[in-house]
Order: C-alpha cells, then structure tokens, then sequence
C-alpha cells in the first residue's frame, strides 16, 4: 500500500477508535454504576491510582489527555463526594495535591476487578499476537498525533 492509500484506511481507524471510544465509555458508565462512579470518575481514580503518588490537576489532565478545568471541575466533585483529598503543595501555592482517600481506593479497587473480568470476557477469539499488535499500532498513532 503506498501513502496515498493510507489515508483513507487511516479514516477509517479513527472512525472505529471514535465508535470504540463511545462504546468503552458506556460500559464504564454501566460498570461504575453500582458504586456511583461515571467513566470520567473512573478515569480520574485510575490516573491517580497508577500514579502512585498525589498529582496536581494538571498532572491529572495530562496524563488523561483531558483539559485542564474538566479535570478540576471532576476533582472538586469527587472531593465532596470523599473519593479525593487535597492536601498542600509545597512546589507550588495554589496547585494542590490530589490523593485518592480511602474510600476512593476501595472503590478503584473494585472496579479494576470487575474490569479485568470484563476485558477477558471480551479479548476471547483474540489472539495474543493480535492484541500486542493493536496496542503497539494504537500508541504509535497515538504519539504521532501528539508531537
């Protein structure tokens, strides 16, 4: 296949990435549901979590590839809701640092759990290799868009 031909099959793949994208969020919407918790909730207790220690709202965003102020407006209802806490900076005055509270990191925890039964379910009739390959492709893509 030349270049010219590629970008049409390159529409193509994100269109799919795009129905995909609407997919996964719903299914983390049905799947969050049961702890009150949104895809978007989700996402933010996940960057969080793998972290590994606590991040600012910027941090947050980028690591999700959200804006900044969807994050912030996220947070501040998460904090209210106890699943986050802010605690100061000592790099920076107004940023605040966001930790995931207890209650935060059980609900994480139970989500992944169902997730990762989930995403079994659904890789079944896929093979390894095949999924490897998406992965590498999806990342490549991914970093080419965002130089």
């Amino acid at each position: 296949m030349n270049d010219t031909q590629k970008g049409p099959v390159f529409t193509e793949i994100v269109l799919e990435v795009f129905k995909l994208g609407g997919l996964l969020v719903s299914e983390g919407d049905h799947m969050g549901s049961e702890y009150g918790i949104t895809s978007a909730r989700w996402k933010i207790l996940g960057a969080l979590y793998l972290a590994g220690e606590p991040q600012t709202v910027p941090q947050v965003a980028r690591s999700m590839g959200l804006t900044r102020q969807a994050v912030q407006r996220l947070v501040d209802a998460m904090r209210e809701d106890e699943l986050l806490f802010f605690q100061d900076n000592p790099g920076h005055k107004r940023a605040k640092l966001i930790s995931l509270s207890e209650v935060g990191k059980t609900v994480f925890l139970k989500l992944d759990e169902k997730q990762s039964g989930w995403a079994m379910k659904c890789s079944i009739g896929i093979t390894n290799a095949e999924l490897e390959t998406t992965l590498s492709v999806l990342k490549r893509i991914s970093d080419s868009i965002d130089r």
